[in-house]
C-alpha cells in the first residue's frame, strides 16, 4: 500500500513538472478517494496551489469534492481568490455552500466577490448564513419540479430528453408545486413510470406531502426520518415554497460531524478540525488554548492533596482509593454532561430549566452515589477489615458522585447561556471538580475519623 502512494505522489509530481494536464487529470480522477487524500495532503503548498492552477476547474471541483472538509477549505484559502471562486461555482451549491461555511469569513468573502454570476453568489451567501446543520445548509437545491397541471407524459419526456442532468441530482422524488412555487404534493419515480402517460400529475401525486422547514435543526429531521423510511425530505421556507431536498446521508453525516467535533473540542482541538499538514504553530496555538487553562485547574486539585498530606502519610491506603472515587465520579458526571448536551441540542431544554435538571440529576445521583459508595466501602473494609475506612471512601464516593452529576447536568447550562461552547469547557470543568471535591471528601473524612484508622 505504501508503495503505491509513493506512486502516486510522484506520478502527481512529474505530470504536474512536465505540464501534461490530460494525463493529470486523468490520474485524479482515476485514483482512489483514500489514497487521493493522503498523497494531496503530502504535497506543499506551493505544488497544490499550482496542481489547482493548472487543471480545469470541474477536474479541481471533483479533487476538492473527494477531500475532507478541512482539506477542501485549507486548500481553497492557500490559492489565488479567483481560482477558488471558479472552484466553487463547478461545484453543487450545497456543496460550495457548505465549504464557505467553514472558512474564515474573510475569505469567503473575497472568494464571493470573485464570483461573476450575482445570481449564483447571492444563492451561496444565503445558504452560507443558514446554519450548517439546518435543513437550509444541509439541502440540496438541485430538486425535480413540475407544475400539477403536467401530464405524466410530459415529465417523463422531459427526463428523458434531459437524462444526463438528471442523472446528477440523483432524483428519487418528482415534487410538485402551484404557480407560486409552494409544495403541494410529491411523486414517487415508480408510480410516475406505472402510470399512463395521459393521466396528469395532480391526479396521481401525494397531496400535503411531509416536509422540513428551511430551520429545521439536523436532530429534528433526524427524528423524522426514523419515523419514515424516506430517502429525502423536501425543504420550504415560512411561505411554503419548496427550496431543496434533505437527503436521510446528509442528515446522518451532519450528525457524525458533530459528534466529531464535540469530541475534538473536549481534547482541546478548538478551532475547528486539525490536521497534520497545517502549520506547527497554528497547531501548537490551537492545542494551548486549552492545555494552558487546564494545567492550572489541575495544580488546584494538587494543592488539596498537599493541604491533607500529613493525613495521607498516616494512612496510605487512602492513595488507593483516592483516583477510584474522583474517577468513578467523574464517569458519572460525564454522563450527564451527554444528556445535557443532547437536550440541548435538541431544543429540549434552555438554560432556565436548571431546576429540572437539579431535579432529575440529583434523584439518580443519590440512588447511583449510595450504590457505589456501598460497594467500594464493602471493597474497603473487606481489604482491610477496618469499618471506618470504608465510611470514609464510600462516603466520600456516594456525596462526590451526587455532586457530579449536578455539576454534569448544570454546566454545559451555565456555559450556553454565557455563549460558550458546552463541548469544549464542560469537560476540564467537571474533571477538575470532581477530581478536587472528591480528593477534599475523602481526606477530611479520614481527618476526622484519624484515630479510628491509624
Amino acid at each position: 500500500m505504501t508503495e503505491t502512494l509513493n506512486d502516486l505522489s510522484s506520478e502527481l509530481l512529474n505530470l504536474l513538472e512536465q505540464g501534461a494536464i490530460g494525463e493529470l487529470e486523468n490520474a485524479l480522477e482515476n485514483a482512489p478517494q483514500q489514497d487521493l487524500r493522503r498523497e494531496i495532503s503530502r504535497l506543499n503548498q506551493e505544488d497544490r496551489s499550482k496542481l489547482f492552477e493548472c487543471i480545469s476547474r470541474e477536474s479541481g471541483a471533483g479533487v476538492l469534492a473527494q477531500l475532507s472538509e478541512a482539506q477542501a477549505t485549507e486548500f481553497l484559502s492557500e490559492i489565488d481568490a479567483g481560482i477558488a471562486a471558479d472552484l466553487i461555482e463547478a461545484l453543487p451549491s450545497d456543496i460550495g455552500s457548505y465549504l464557505l461555511r467553514g472558512m474564515r469569513e474573510h475569505e469567503s468573502s473575497g472568494i464571493l466577490a470573485e464570483i461573476e454570476d450575482t445570481e449564483e453568489s447571492d444563492d451561496l451567501r444565503e445558504r452560507i448564513s443558514y446554519p450548517w446543520d439546518s435543513a437550509g445548509g444541509l439541502m440540496s437545491d438541485r430538486v425535480v419540479a413540475f407544475r400539477a397541471s403536467s401530464t405524466v407524459g410530459e415529465v417523463l419526456t422531459e427526463l428523458s430528453e434531459n437524462a444526463a442532468e438528471y442523472t446528477d441530482r440523483e432524483v428519487q422524488y418528482v415534487y410538485v408545486n402551484d404557480d407560486a412555487g409552494r409544495l403541494t404534493g410529491v411523486l414517487p419515480l415508480r408510480d410516475l413510470v406505472l402510470t399512463r402517460r395521459s393521466v396528469a400529475v395532480s391526479d396521481i401525486m401525494v397531496v400535503d406531502p411531509m416536509c422540513v422547514r428551511i430551520s429545521a435543526t439536523a436532530g429534528e429531521i433526524e427524528d423524522l426520518f426514523e419515523e419514515r423510511k424516506f430517502l429525502g425530505l423536501p425543504v420550504v421556507d415560512d411561505d411554503h415554497v419548496l427550496q431543496g431536498v434533505v437527503s436521510r446521508e446528509a442528515v446522518q453525516e451532519a450528525l457524525t460531524d458533530q459528534s466529531t467535533q464535540d469530541y475534538l473540542s473536549a481534547s482541546g482541538i478548538v478551532a475547528g478540525e486539525e490536521l497534520r499538514s497545517m502549520p506547527m504553530t497554528l497547531r501548537s496555538r490551537r492545542r494551548l488554548a486549552w492545555l494552558g487553562p487546564n494545567i492550572l485547574l489541575n495544580i488546584l486539585a494538587a494543592g488539596v492533596i498537599a493541604h491533607y498530606e500529613d493525613t495521607l502519610e498516616s494512612v496510605i491506603a487512602l492513595a488507593v482509593f483516592l483516583p477510584i472515587v474522583s474517577d468513578m465520579s467523574g464517569c458519572s458526571g460525564n454522563q450527564a454532561v451527554a444528556v445535557s448536551m443532547r437536550e440541548l441540542t435538541m431544543e429540549i431544554i434552555q438554560p432556565r430549566d436548571y431546576l429540572r435538571v437539579v431535579w432529575k440529576e440529583g434523584i439518580v445521583g443519590m440512588m447511583n452515589g449510595t450504590i457505589l459508595g456501598i460497594v467500594l466501602g464493602s471493597v474497603a473494609v473487606l481489604w482491610k477489615g477496618n469499618i471506618y475506612l470504608g465510611l470514609v471512601v464510600g462516603g466520600a464516593l456516594a456525596i462526590n458522585t451526587i455532586l457530579s452529576v449536578l455539576i454534569g447536568g448544570l454546566v454545559p447550562l451555565g456555559l450556553k447561556r454565557l455563549k460558550v461552547d458546552p463541548a469544549l469547557a464542560s469537560g476540564p470543568i467537571l474533571t477538575t471538580c470532581t477530581d478536587m471535591f472528591g480528593f477534599f471528601l475523602v481526606l477530611s473524612f479520614a481527618s476526622m475519623l484519624m484515630s479510628r484508622l491509624a
